[in-house]
């Protein structure tokens, strides 16, 4: 790995000599040339002077600064910059150690790597790497690299130091009119997203690869072969969730490897917290009168009575005889032979209760004889 940048940590009274390594690679990542679609010839890239158009040589470009809002570029020279009061050039000042979690990702720039320049910067380095360590501490400070200073971080890491380069504050763009705003969420909905980050599990570096890469790598291949070029499959279901929970449920099973695949979902307006409650009160309400029905002694409920009551039979459609409805008859004749049984239960009823009053008129008379007979004797 190539050194590109020579300078020094300063920690306190302490200097260590460092080399900077590039921490990352963009080269393995897909890249196009330019080319004449007419011939197919690489475009090149030339610079020319705008004053007297010609082309000019690397050795022969120089830096200049233009003022935002200003045509004029006023020339800068190395000498001027190296006469700048800078402190960080070639040295990266620690101010101050806070906790990882006090950075904002948005600052993150670069990342480079850090090794001892020397073998008396062996001892020291180490250091300061157990001391981050130990006390899982970042350093924050400034550096002076290729012609700017930046704000810096470092950290250990794998057992090395590790510099990231962070943007200014005022770098920063604020969020403003990018979030949506008064959005209400269910809790049932906050669950199932929860549930869903748990069932995702952990992540594998191993298993993580540029798809888009390995699909252009194919194409060439088959370009170069004189193959046809086979559409590629969609990744996305034609399906249609139309509600968020749906959504959520379905990834949810497809998380947990239940072989069904979560569908792309457009999201319908939902309702706030405070309506699930009330939904949620009233379905607990309905609940709670159910169960107290089943325990009331003696008591049936609607839905009970309906499944063991005897189903009744519906009256037939009438049927035409001779251009005469049977329907009708036969109700008449159902309902005088109901008639009749009334009546006959009646008559019933009242000769019985005729025969109990002829028998205590017998027993009346037969006590008043006896009465009679016992005062004559006398």
């Amino acid at each position: 790995m190539r050194s590109i940048w020579n300078g020094s940590i300063s920690f306190g009274l302490v200097t260590i000599p460092v080399k900077t390594y590039s921490a990352t690679d963009r080269t393995s990542s897909v890249s196009f040339v330019r080319i004449h679609e007419k011939d197919g010839a690489q475009i090149q890239y030339r610079k020319i002077c705008e004053l007297d158009g010609e082309e000019v040589p690397n050795e022969e470009v120089g830096k200049g600064y233009q003022a935002p809002g200003d045509d004029t570029v006023v020339p800068i020279t190395d000498d001027d910059l190296s006469r700048l009061p800078m402190p960080t050039a070639k040295t990266l000042s620690i101010l101050s150690f806070a906790d990882p979690d006090e950075i904002d990702p948005l600052q993150m720039d670069k990342a480079y790597y850090l090794g001892p320049n020397g073998a008396a910067a062996t001892k020291p380095y180490a250091l300061l790497r157990e001391a981050l360590e130990d006390h899982r501490k970042v350093a924050i400070g400034k550096v002076a690299m290729r012609g700017r200073e930046s704000l810096a971080m470092l950290r250990a890491h794998d057992g090395a130091l590790v510099m990231h380069t962070l943007l200014w504050p005022d770098q920063i763009r604020p969020v403003t009119g990018v979030a949506p705003d008064d959005v209400e969420l269910r809790e049932n909905e906050l669950t199932l997203a929860e549930t869903l980050m748990d069932s995702l599990g952990e992540l594998d570096p191993a298993e993580l690869h540029d798809d888009y890469r390995e699909a252009v790598e194919e194409l060439v291949a088959a370009k170069l072969e004189g193959e046809p070029v086979a559409p590629a499959a969609s990744g996305t279901s034609g399906a249609q969730v139309i509600d968020l929970t749906a959504a959520l449920e379905k990834s949810v099973r497809a998380a947990r490897g239940g072989g069904e695949e979560a569908e792309s979902a457009s999201v319908t307006p939902i309702r706030g917290r405070k309506t699930a409650k009330k939904g949620e009160a009233e379905r607990g309400a309905a609940k709670k009168s159910g169960t107290a029905a089943k325990k009331a002694p003696g008591k049936k409920t609607a839905p009970a009575a309906a499944k063991k009551a005897p189903a009744k039979k519906t009256a037939a459609a009438p049927k035409t005889a001779g251009g005469r409805a049977k329907g009708t008859s036969t109700a008449k004749k159902t309902a005088a032979a109901g008639t009749s049984r009334k009546s006959t239960a009646t008559k019933t009823t009242s000769k019985s209760a005729a025969k109990k009053t002829a028998a205590k008129k017998t027993v009346a008379k037969k006590t008043a004889a006896k009465k009679t007979s016992k005062r004559s004797s006398a």
